[in-house]
């Protein structure tokens, strides 16, 4: 274990920089995710319906209401990052807010987004 994690105290700004890690990560995954969606349209209908299915499966579901959760955490913290970078929100007080408003952004854009996918008939 890196002695860091014994040293240091938790604190929002850690948890916002290691969950931009972890999103990133995850995209990575939906990249794959959309590859194999490709592949299937490509491959029939047969093996496409598969997929459809698989993906409409409570697994499936669950994989992408996390990937669209980590796609709007990865955005919002990356513009967070862009302000950082030109020396805007950089005090601790601007750094903790910033952070759950990145947090609360994308749970509120991922649920709108899958209740207007679901409320529109998407299945």
């Amino acid at each position: 274990m890196s002695p860091h994690l014994q040293v240091w105290r938790w604190h929002l700004t850690m948890l916002t920089s290691i969950l931009h890690r972890a999103t990133g990560m995850a995209l990575y995954g939906g990249a794959l995710i959309v590859t194999a969606w490709a592949l299937a349209l490509g491959a029939g209908p047969d093996v496409y319906q598969g997929f459809l299915d698989l993906m409409a499966s409570p697994l499936g579901r669950l994989v992408l209401v996390g990937l669209t959760l980590s796609l709007f955490y990865h955005l919002a913290n990356g513009v967070r990052h862009l302000f950082w970078d030109v020396g805007l929100g950089l005090s601790v007080t601007s750094s903790f807010r910033s952070g759950v408003m990145a947090m609360a952004f994308s749970v509120v854009a991922t649920v709108l987004v899958w209740a207007i996918g679901l409320g529109s008939g998407g299945s």
